[in-house]
């Protein structure tokens, strides 16, 4: 299998439309009505408070005039009572998502939300201007700090604070300041301890699988609607912007600093491994307002987010809310985030504090206590709920995170996929085995004339699960794609994950369409790149070697960065791309010697590896021809593969 390979599967027509909801979809949505507290209409009042302009109309461009971000399109959320295809919890939460533009939390201090998935605090010092993450694009990061300033004073950005190694809560941050000012000392960059590390590696390795598997998280390709996407849990999702960062001039390093920036007194406390590898909360003791970043939102979060990253510690996560409720919460009147709305009065967020510490807790005590017993992850996810006291608690429903797989996640962190029954060991791969579980259930036609009966009766789960073997028993029949998408569907309609749901329609969509075009290609920040380790750089190349085709080759390469003094050998061995720092070879094929801004270049795609070294750019001593050989092993991966069916083989 090569990175070029493409998809076999013979696309259905393109007029092939989302399906309205079921009767059975339409019942499960009036049950999951009538249970719910629908009457609670506290969050509304919290969303809209303190509002000062609506950014409900504004539309953010990026290069060549790209859109970049704008709200139009979830006008249908106006309504107020759910359509069927929509599960009604998550609707309401879509619609709270809704609320945009700038606010004033407390004097001094505001907020922009709904501009990006994120939300930008804004403090007010004695001379100037504190941005608590800019957001994820440069773009909309400048168009949040123009509607503040429609509104107050032009002060100068004194300070920047990243609450997390998260891109949408530090990409913006060359539209609110420039890297001159910030190397002039005029600036300060405040981020947690581990945060440039966790930043850059973030994505990097996995990056490509983890840009195609997002595009099923955040319904991105999706259209906006009733029958398309309506939220991403944390907020609406915007189309890609440029990417940006600033090396942090000062880390919190110690598990509590208190720390007087511009006249305001802001206690950091680090909250490492929970919802980032790098975060932090902020407690403002003069305003009394607590910022809890991300590990407190107005929805159950992600123990393990569906585009792929390393399992979270609910554990962690529970202590940390825990510890904060019990330093700042009878300091607090307000709670805020870096995403969704404040929570006013001391009692309500103290209650908020306590059931999001509990939620994380009870996930992970359940799911070990009935690990213990001998169940597994697949189990386990359908025998946990939330109890009925937290079920009531709007904040923790799972619209951005999904229980069943939060759960699935906590088993995978104790113990792997793996679960411990050996047929799994040598179980076949997933086309292999289709073919067989389909030829044992009689073929094609005895499978969905049989699945047709269980699309009928509700049994989406299990159509879905069956279709899916037959399409990759073979990609190009389209009645097993059609109905496979159908059933994909109405579990989207029924998810109260606005994830999930993402995950189903984009899903749906991909049967019925085919392979989505994502224009661009996979391509890193040029910030990023720049930050990118060395060490880091070469485990890049070693990911994307070939190793098939480098079967029974030895290359070994010196690399001399004349600009950073670097010095590194890079070993072709035993088909693995290994290396060694501050290190030369005496035996080494060729030398190169560039500097590192030559590959950065290199590295973004704006200049071939052949240019340069017929540039000069990159001199060869030695063998250039194993210089020619490594690099032409180095695949550059696709944007979008196959996921909800197999991969050509060739």
């Amino acid at each position: 299998m090569t990175a070029s390979a493409t998809t076999r599967s013979a696309q259905a027509p393109a007029s092939a439309q989302p399906r309205e909801a079921t009767a059975i979809t339409r019942e499960r949505q009036r049950r999951a009505r009538a249970s719910l507290p629908l009457a609670d209409r506290q969050a509304f009042e919290d969303a809209h408070r303190g509002l000062i302009e609506t950014a409900a109309n504004l539309e953010v461009t990026g290069v060549h005039g790209r859109p970049v971000w704008t709200l139009r399109g979830f006008s249908f959320l106006q309504q107020e009572e759910a359509p069927d295809t929509v599960h009604p919890g998550l609707w309401r939460h879509a619609r709270l998502n809704t609320f945009s533009g700038l606010f004033k939390v407390t004097e001094g201090m505001y907020q922009v939300r709904g501009l990006d998935l994120a939300n930008m605090t804004l403090l007010e010092g004695d001379t100037g201007l504190i941005v608590v993450d800019p957001l994820t694009s440069v773009e909309t990061a400048r168009a949040a700090l123009d509607l503040y300033f429609r509104h107050r004073p032009q002060r100068p950005i004194v300070a920047v604070i990243y609450t997390h190694s998260h891109v949408d809560h530090f990409g913006g941050v060359r539209g609110v300041v420039d890297e001159t000012e910030v190397k002039a000392g005029r600036v300060q960059v405040i981020a947690p301890a581990g945060f440039m590390e966790e930043a850059v590696a973030e994505n990097v390795l996995a990056g490509p699988v983890m840009s195609r598997r997002a595009l099923f998280q955040f319904g991105t390709m999706l259209p906006r609607g009733e029958r398309g996407t309506v939220d991403a849990g944390l907020g609406k999702a915007g189309l890609p912007g440029t990417v940006s960062l600033i090396a942090p001039t000062r880390l919190i390093e110690q598990p509590e600093e208190t720390v007087c920036i511009d006249g305001r007194e802001i206690v950091f406390e680090l909250t490492p491994g929970a919802e980032a590898p790098a975060e932090m909360i902020l407690f403002h003791p003069r305003e009394r307002v607590l910022n809890m970043a991300e590990i407190v939102t107005s929805c159950m979060h992600n123990l393990l987010p569906m585009r792929g990253a390393q399992v979270r510690d609910p554990l962690a996560w529970s202590r940390y809310i825990g510890r904060a409720l019990h330093r700042y919460g009878e300091r607090s009147d307000v709670l805020i985030a870096q995403h969704h709305w404040p929570v006013w009065g001391s009692e309500r967020l103290r209650q908020m504090l306590r059931n999001h510490r509990d939620v994380y807790k009870y996930l992970h005590d359940q799911t070990v206590r009935l690990m213990n017993l001998g169940y597994v992850g697949s189990e386990i996810a359908e025998m946990v709920s939330l109890p009925a006291s937290l079920a009531q608690d709007w904040s923790v429903h799972p619209f951005y995170g999904h229980l069943g797989h939060n759960v699935r996640a906590i088993y995978q962190r104790y113990l792997g996929y793996y679960e411990a029954n050996p047929a799994q060991l040598e179980a076949l791969p997933p086309a292999a085995a289709a073919r067989k579980a389909i030829a044992y259930m009689g073929g094609a036609h005895a499978v969905l004339q049989r699945a047709r009966e269980d699309f009928e009766g509700g049994e989406y789960r299990w159509v879905a699960q069956v279709m899916s073997q037959l399409v990759y028993a073979d990609p190009s029949d389209r009645q097993a794609r059609a109905l496979g998408a159908d059933a994909l569907e109405q579990l989207g309609y029924q998810s109260e994950s606005a994830t999930a749901r993402n995950a189903f329609l984009q899903g749906a969509a991909e049967l019925r369409h085919g392979l989505p075009k994502v224009p661009g290609g996979v391509r890193l920040s040029p910030d990023l790149v720049r930050a990118l380790p060395l060490d880091l750089f070469f485990d890049y190349l070693g990911v994307r070697l070939d190793a098939p085709r480098a079967d029974g080759l030895r290359i070994v390469l010196n690399w001399q960065f004349n600009d950073t003094g670097q010095r590194c050998v890079l070993n072709l061995e035993n088909c693995a791309l290994t290396h060694l720092s501050d290190a030369q070879a005496h035996d080494a094929d060729a030398t190169l010697v560039l500097t590192r801004t030559v590959l950065d270049e290199i590295t973004m795609r704006r200049t071939a590896w052949e240019d340069a070294i017929a540039a000069n750019q990159v001199r060869v001593l030695g063998d250039a021809q194993k210089v020619r050989t490594l690099f032409g092993l180095i695949e550059t991966p696709e944007a979008v593969f196959p996921v909800v069916e197999p991969r050509a083989q060739t």
